[in-house]
C-alpha cells in the first residue's frame, strides 16, 4: 500500500470525484480529503508511480493539483524514566 498527498485541491473537489481521477492508475483502498489537500491510499506501488507522474500538475476544476508520495513523520521515541531504584538493584 503506497499513501499519496494530494495538494492544492480546488474547494469544489469531491472525494468520488479524487477516488475515481486516481482509480484510473489502479486500486483506491482509501481516500481523504482535509480542506484543500487530500490523501488516497493505493494498493501496488506501480499505480502509485504512474498515478504521481500522469496526475501531478492534473488540471482540476482549472486548478492544478499536486500529487506526489506522502513523506511520513517520522514518530518521536518513547522515553520510559524509571525512579526510587535501590541503589543494590542491577
Amino acid at each position: 500500500m503506497v499513501k499519496l498527498f494530494i495538494g492544492n485541491l480546488p474547494r469544489e473537489a469531491t472525494e468520488q470525484e479524487i477516488r475515481s481521477l486516481f482509480e484510473q492508475y489502479g486500486k483506491v483502498l482509501e481516500c481523504d480529503i482535509i480542506k484543500n489537500y487530500g490523501f488516497v491510499h493505493i494498493e501496488d506501488k506501480t499505480a502509485a508511480e504512474d498515478a504521481i507522474r500522469n496526475l501531478h500538475h492534473h488540471k482540476l476544476h482549472g486548478v492544478c493539483i499536486n500529487v506526489e508520495a506522502s513523506k511520513n513523520k517520522s514518530k518521536a521515541s518513547t522515553k520510559l524514566h524509571v525512579g526510587n531504584i535501590s541503589p543494590t538493584c542491577t
